[in-house]
């Protein structure tokens, strides 16, 4: 695979990287792991050093690390540094918190005379990061920070057309004060993979990315016998029930479909709106979403991002129409997007009845898939009517209602009165064809740890 940088505003092709020899990879491995046979016996106390450290570094040079990612993937400049915000955040929150994380856990016995059960968390080797393309940062940072702070080391497989951003955070780590090897960014061919997952030093994989690329490195993963973790796709539902604000569920779902031009997993993808209000909210969101301005993603009044690439455009728009042929309606809203650059006109896909699969399927840019709920009945049915599970929104005034329906989706996540959010302290994670394993707080600093039982017993043996 090739790995280069083409600016998807003006798709200029602005730099390229060879990819990593099999003498290369093996040398990371190597330093990988001699880095973890000292790095786990760090102190908690100086790992949180390093990453405290990290986050200033991306606070004090935020200009020059989110113009990087405007430049790559074409994010808006504005959104850009609030991704280098948050990856700083999840940094700090693991420097403050790790410790007590992964602080021995003393467990209840039957017989107290029998001794005392400890539950210790500790690090157990190298781990293989493959990481995408739409947060270029904030995926790193919520993989490594947790883990480095665990004690255990990470190799980097990142997207192909964000190498300079990957390169970006090799050099911050470095910065940091973090030991040769314990981080590592590797420009890896696809043969790589079950290289690196086969080698006896690598504890597991982390993935976030497609269903097809999750299955391929579970199924290397799950032969090697190695834990992974696999943050997949989404189709978040975005429910609006007859007691709702309309005007601001409106304003929330253009910007929960539209942010990041619609590239994200738990992008607002399903609107599901109950038939009492669905006029009126139709109409505010087709309002708000006019009100989007497509242009250069670094002037300030840019609203809606160019894609990642001019493939990813061409392949949204295949989608497109192969979800007519199943018998979508598709309407065009939104001013005209330019024609140079990877931009996408923002579409409302309607028809999507029982028998058309596209239902079923990820959009990922600024389609928007839209329901009409008979009710709330009706409401969760539909939600619930796809093979997705990471996250989802429910809207109404009474909030005690909204978390019963939350209850009733099977999702890995739901916010009442609010898209799907990242921060650095709530956890992230799905179920179904969404994944497995969580990330951030306790339970992603916990997903590559060995929890041993080591149990003191002082009772008399029985001859």
């Amino acid at each position: 695979m090739a790995y280069e940088t083409i600016n998807p505003y003006t798709g200029e092709k602005l730099r390229t990287f060879p990819e990593a020899t099999d003498q290369e990879v093996q040398a990371a491995l190597t330093d990988a792991y001699d880095a973890f046979l000292s790095w786990r016996h760090v102190s908690f106390a100086d790992r949180a050093k390093v990453m405290t450290a990290a986050a200033n570094i991306l606070r004090r040079d935020i200009d020059k690390y989110a113009r990087l990612l405007t430049l790559e993937m074409g994010k808006l400049y504005s959104e850009a540094k609030l991704e280098t915000e948050l990856s700083a955040e999840i940094f700090e929150y693991y420097a403050k918190n790790a410790e007590d994380l992964l602080k021995p856990e003393k467990l209840p016995v039957a017989d107290a005379k029998e001794g005392e059960a400890i539950l210790a968390h500790q690090p157990q080797g190298v781990l293989l990061a493959i990481e995408p393309w739409n947060f270029p940062y904030y995926q790193i940072a919520r993989i490594i920070a947790p883990q480095l702070s665990a004690g255990n080391t990470v190799l980097l497989k990142h997207a192909s057309n964000v190498p300079q951003s990957a390169n970006a955070f090799d050099e911050l780590m470095q910065e940091a004060g973090l030991p040769k090897g314990a981080f590592r960014n590797l420009y890896t061919a696809r043969h790589h993979t079950e290289t690196i997952l086969n080698d006896p030093r690598v504890c597991g994989v982390a993935l976030t990315g497609s269903e097809t690329a999750g299955g391929i490195v579970a199924s290397i993963a799950g032969k090697a016998l190695k834990k992974a973790t696999m943050e997949l796709g989404g189709s978040d539902a975005f429910i609006v029930l007859e007691d709702a604000d309309i005007e601001k569920a409106a304003k929330w779902a253009v910007f929960g479909r539209h942010w990041n031009a619609g590239q994200v997993c738990v992008s607002s993808k399903r609107l599901i709106v109950v038939d009492a209000v669905y006029d009126r909210f139709v109409e505010l969101y087709k309002k708000g979403v006019a009100e989007l301005k497509a242009g250069d993603p670094m002037d300030p009044a840019t609203t809606l991002a160019p894609l990642s690439s001019q493939k990813a455009a061409d392949d949204l728009l295949k989608q497109v129409e192969s979800a007519k042929e199943h018998g979508a309606k598709v309407e065009a809203i939104g001013a005209p997007v330019p024609k140079e650059g990877a931009f996408f006109q923002p579409l409302l896909m309607t028809n999507l009845h029982n028998e058309n699969e596209a239902r079923h399927w990820e959009f990922f840019g600024p389609v928007t898939q839209l329901y009409r709920a008979d009710d709330e009945a009706d409401a969760i049915r539909i939600a619930n009517d796809s093979p997705f599970g990471l996250g989802g929104s429910v809207f109404t005034r009474d909030t005690k209602r909204g978390v019963k329906v939350a209850e009733q989706i099977y999702t890995g996540m739901v916010y009442i009165n609010h898209p799907t959010m990242v921060k650095a302290d709530l956890p992230f994670g799905g179920v179904a064809r969404s994944g497995y394993g969580r990330e951030l707080i306790g339970l992603g600093i916990k997903e590559f740890v060995n929890h041993k039982l080591i149990d003191v017993v002082d009772i008399d043996a029985p001859f």
